[in-house]
C-alpha cells in the first residue's frame, strides 16, 4: 500500500502515441493524474476514460497533467486508443504486473470465454505531487465505481484555493 506524502514508484512507459510517459520527468503546476485502467476490453473503462477525455481541458486548466495506464499490450492500446473517443487523454500501455503490484493495484485473470487479457490490473486513481509524493489515492478490485470526475475536479479546486494537505500520513 502506498502512503500519502511519501514518494511513489516511478514508471516509465511507452504510450500509444509513439512516445514515452515517464513519471519522474513530469512537472505539472499541481500534480500527475494516474487513472489506471483494466484495459481494452472492459466498457466501463471505456466509458470513464471516454468522460475523463471531454473533461482533460477543466484538470488541465487546474494545472493537472492527466495519463491513462494499463497493462494492455500495445496491440491492445493501439485498438482502444483508435476505437474510443478519449479526446487527447494519452494512453501507457505495457504496465508490468510487478509494477501494478507496487502501486498496490489488484490483479484479475482472465474469465474463461471473455476477451481479457490473461492478467490486469484494476482500476486506480493516484494523483501525485511535483514533488514525486503521492497525495490522493483511491483503488478497487472490481470495476464498477470510479471517482466522479466533476466530484474530482471540485475537491482539487478546494484543494488548490485553500492549501488543503495531503490527508491520511498517519497510515
Amino acid at each position: 500500500m502506498l502512503i500519502p506524502g511519501q514518494k511513489v514508484p516511478d514508471l516509465d512507459l511507452p504510450l500509444t502515441i509513439d512516445a514515452r510517459f515517464e513519471l519522474s520527468k513530469q512537472s505539472p503546476d499541481a500534480f500527475t493524474m494516474l487513472v489506471f485502467y483494466r484495459g481494452k476490453h472492459c466498457p466501463i473503462c471505456k466509458k470513464y476514460l471516454e468522460e475523463l477525455g471531454t473533461k482533460l481541458g477543466k484538470f488541465t486548466e487546474k494545472g493537472i497533467n492527466v495519463f491513462a495506464v494499463s497493462m494492455d499490450s500495445p496491440e491492445r492500446a493501439a485498438v482502444a486508443h483508435v476505437d474510443w473517443e478519449t479526446a487527447d487523454l494519452p494512453l501507457a500501455h505495457s504496465m508490468t504486473e510487478q509494477k501494478a503490484r507496487e502501486w498496490g493495484l489488484y490483479i484479475s485473470e482472465k474469465r474463461e470465454g471473455s476477451e481479457e487479457p490473461d492478467t490486469f490490473s484494476e482500476p486506480g486513481l493516484f494523483l501525485v505531487k511535483p514533488d514525486g509524493t503521492l497525495h490522493f489515492a483511491v483503488v478497487q478490485n472490481a470495476p464498477f465505481t470510479r471517482p466522479d470526475l466533476d466530484d474530482l475536479l471540485s475537491g482539487l479546486s478546494f484543494t488548490l484555493e485553500n492549501d488543503y494537505p495531503t490527508r491520511g500520513t498517519l497510515t
